[in-house]
């Protein structure tokens, strides 16, 4: 699993790394493009997406063949979900709404074969290797294999030292918009109760020796200390960009 490697080295070194979070419209295209773009990852939203299990699946794949990460956001964290998504061939998961180190465990089940956990290995994971040993599995696919919990709710954010200190938690992340919506200041991302919160949550992972994962404006968040980023939603950036352009088009004066 090579790209979850390489990912996480660059993470560890304290380098911009730049994701995005796929909600609508995936498609292959759009891993070699990101690829090009020098985006270091992609994330591929099944909580709230409508994509297929092939799109999925085939997605995942042709991560693996061009060395490029691929994570999955399942739809849920419960056991059968969780397998499901690791045998569609990801590289981690992007876990809502964690909110105990115990729902950590059913994670840990679900991605790591007996006697370590409960998976029965199947699907396009299986290509991840060409041996199939206990010994392949945990350090070939289970060691390397990325785990972004994201802190959502007052549950999850009084149990933040627990989730972070977790086995499988490779780095503490966070769903700034639903926190603050918990925290009574929906989409307030400057209010001081969502900044205390951030806080908390990136002192905990720096306690146990891991980063934070982080959602937004790359340029702003860069300003304010993060650096593993997700840029958000594509669509929403192409978005932006052609409003940019159209504005830009029609502020001109005709010849």
């Amino acid at each position: 699993m090579e790209p979850a490697k390489r990912l996480i080295d660059k993470v560890r070194r304290r380098d911009v790394t730049l994701g995005l979070l796929v909600t609508q419209h995936l498609w292959l295209d759009l891993i070699e493009i990101a690829k090009r773009a020098a985006i270091d990852y992609l994330i591929l939203d099944i909580e709230h997406g409508v994509a297929d299990i092939e799109t999925v699946a085939e997605m995942c794949a042709v991560g693996r063949m061009i060395n490029f990460p691929v994570l999955i956001r399942p739809q849920n964290n419960e056991y059968a979900t969780l397998r499901l998504s690791m045998d569609l061939g990801c590289c981690g998961f992007l876990l809502a709404s964690v909110e105990s180190a115990a729902a950590l465990d059913a994670v840990r089940d679900a991605i790591r074969v007996p006697p370590r956990g409960r998976r029965r290995p199947g699907g396009p994971s299986n290509r991840w290797l060409t041996a199939h040993a206990q010994s392949d599995w945990q350090k070939g696919v289970e060691d390397p294999f990325i785990v972004l919990p994201q802190i959502e709710t007052k549950v999850g954010l009084s149990n933040v030292d627990e989730i972070a200190g977790h086995e499988v938690t490779t780095c503490i992340a966070v769903g700034p918009y639903d926190l603050s919506a918990e925290l009574g200041v929906c989409s307030e991302q400057n209010h001081p109760k969502v900044r205390e919160a951030l806080a908390q949550i990136k002192k905990a992972g720096a306690a146990k020796g891991k980063e934070m994962w982080m959602i937004g404006d790359a340029t702003q968040l860069v300003r304010d200390g993060y650096h593993f980023i997700c840029m958000g939603e594509p669509s929403w950036l192409l978005e932006g960009a052609l409003k940019q352009k159209a504005s830009e088009a029609r502020s001109e004066p005709l010849a």
